[in-house]
C-alpha cells in the first residue's frame, strides 16, 4: 500500500492519538498544517479506499488498519530500492557519510547496528 505524504499526515494523527473522529483529525491537521475540513475528509476517504483506515459510526469514527512500523518498513524498502540499488548497506553508508550528522548521532547509529547484530 502506497501512502502519499498528505495521507501519512492523517495516519500520523491516528497512530499518535488512537481511534478518533474525522472531525478531531480535521481539527488537529487544521492546527498543524492549516488544512480545511474538506481537504482532511478527502484524505481520510482516500485512506479508507486504500484500506488504511476503517470508518465506523456514530460520528465518523476512524481507526488505523495498518500500523506505523509496517508503513515505515514499506517506505524504507521503496527508498532503498529506488535510490540505493536495493542495498541497505549503501543507505547506511550514505547516512554515516553525511557531514550533517553529529559525532553523537554517528555513535548512536553504530550502537543501533551493534544492537541489531546481537539480535540476529
Amino acid at each position: 500500500m502506497k501512502l502519499f505524504d498528505s495521507e501519512l499526515k492523517v495516519m500520523n494523527v491516528l497512530w499518535r492519538e488512537g481511534d478518533c473522529t474525522a472531525k478531531h483529525i480535521s481539527d488537529v491537521l487544521n492546527a498543524e498544517t492549516g488544512w480545511n475540513m474538506n481537504t482532511t475528509y478527502t484524505l481520510i476517504k482516500r485512506c479508507i479506499g486504500k484500506g488504511a483506515i476503517e470508518r465506523s459510526e456514530p460520528h465518523f469514527m476512524c481507526r488505523a488498519l495498518v500500523d506505523k512500523e509496517s508503513v515505515q518498513e514499506a517506505e524504507t524498502d521503496e527508498l532503498i530500492g529506488k535510490l540505493f540499488d536495493g542495498s541497505a548497506g549503501q543507505l547506511f553508508a550514505s547516512l554515516l557519510g553525511r557531514k550533517k550528522l553529529s559525532p553523537e548521532k554517528i555513535e548512536e547509529l553504530k550502537r543501533i547496528v551493534g544492537d541489531w547484530d546481537e539480535v540476529t
